[in-house]
């Protein structure tokens, strides 16, 4: 006996190819619908840093382009956020001058943040011999002998916000 194609089995594919592609639309607009709702209620922002004081102990260029250097710095950081507090996991301070790291990273202590809390550090920024590049060294002196410029000082930390965000900087 010969078998009849009646055509229905190809409506019955496109039937299951339509409910899985409206199942997995859904299940997106789902997801981006919590997300915007925990965003609208959590309204989440970074913390605010300020560089409040910076004393120069030690600003030495020797021969052949060797910087030692020695810094205290005093950085502010405020949480500004109403429900959210921050867990800071990991973060490092370190100077910089034109784009040149001049002193190594100095690892501030975990802290967690509460809500509209201010926190200080006040971290020690060590360079020992550090090697410069010849137009940096020449830079420097001219920087001096002008009025000295006093380098950068950088933040790199890992925080928490919550539980559940992790924003790196």
């Amino acid at each position: 006996m010969t078998s009849k194609d009646c055509g229905h089995d190809d409506d019955d594919r496109r039937d299951q190819l339509r409910r899985l592609v409206g199942g997995i639309v859904a299940a997106i607009i789902l997801i981006l619908l919590v997300i915007l709702l925990i965003w609208l209620i959590l309204r989440p922002t970074k913390p605010r840093f300020i560089l409040q004081d910076a004393t120069v102990y030690a600003f030495n260029v020797s021969q052949p382009n060797l910087l030692t250097t020695t810094f205290q710095v005093t950085i502010y950081a405020r949480n500004p956020n109403d429900r959210i507090g921050v867990y800071y996991d990991r973060m490092d301070v370190f100077a910089v001058y034109r784009n040149q790291q001049i002193t190594l990273p100095t690892r501030l202590p975990l802290n967690y943040q509460g809500h509209k809390d201010v926190s200080v550090w006040s971290p020690f920024l060590y360079g020992n011999s550090v090697p410069i590049a010849p137009f940096l060294a020449t830079s420097l002196q001219q920087d001096q002998n002008a009025g000295f410029e006093l380098p950068e000082t950088l933040l790199k930390e890992n925080m928490i916000l919550g539980d559940f965000i992790q924003i790196v900087i």
